[in-house]
């Protein structure tokens, strides 16, 4: 039997607000060979949240343990909070043959294409600065100054996207979604993707 293909990773980043988790929610709902990579977080769980599911929600204590052991692909500190992407599920979901998303804000991405340069970075875009802040202050999940706090470094996290592989704007949703598919089906098509199975074919 032959073994599956090692999955390509995926990063996904985009200043706080964008919707990027929501394109990430669809992306994996279309397409059945991709899998997220659940991150720890010390932040509270926010309603409709599930341990395990949405996040590993921990303690500080607990993800200070983790970073000792060497645990994380890659971590930082957002907003008071901790995130961490564990290494042993990317690679487990690799070996599977999965590609594997990493749905990580800006500093966990830099450090992903210092580590895996072959990671293919996808930064999440919003239409207007506008738009963003109107986004924010509708989703009723964090208070004024935390508002205030994530427009403040909106700025700068969309200025990092000159060093993403691909922009996606989402101003409409649907396209959005189809434009990141559009990505990953081009990559999955490419030569060096597809030699193994033109060598199949000539055997």
């Amino acid at each position: 039997m032959t073994a599956p293909k090692l999955g390509q990773i995926y990063i996904i980043s985009a200043a706080s607000g964008t919707g990027k988790t929501t394109i990430v929610g669809q992306v994996l709902k279309t397409d059945p060979s991709l899998r997220l990579s659940i991150s720890h977080t010390t932040r509270p769980s926010r309603n409709g949240e599930v341990h395990a599911q949405d996040y590993y929600f921990v303690s500080v204590d607990e993800f200070k343990s983790l970073i000792a052991k060497g645990e994380f692909l890659e971590y930082a500190q957002v907003y008071d909070n901790f995130y961490g992407t564990n290494a042993n599920v990317v690679r487990n979901l690799q070996a599977q043959g999965f590609d594997v998303i990493l749905e990580i804000d800006i500093q966990g991405a830099t450090q992903i294409r210092d580590i895996l340069p072959d990671a293919i970075s996808i930064f999440i875009a919003p239409p207007t600065m506008a738009e963003l802040e109107q986004r924010l202050v509708g989703r009723g999940t964090d208070s004024e100054e935390v508002i205030a706090k994530r427009l403040g470094k909106a700025r700068f996290e969309i200025d990092q996207a000159r060093y993403f592989d691909y922009i996606v704007i989402n101003d409409d949703l649907n396209r959005a979604c189809s434009d990141v598919l559009s990505i990953m089906q081009c990559l999955r098509l490419t030569r060096d993707k597809q030699l193994p199975f033109i060598h199949n074919l000539l055997k």
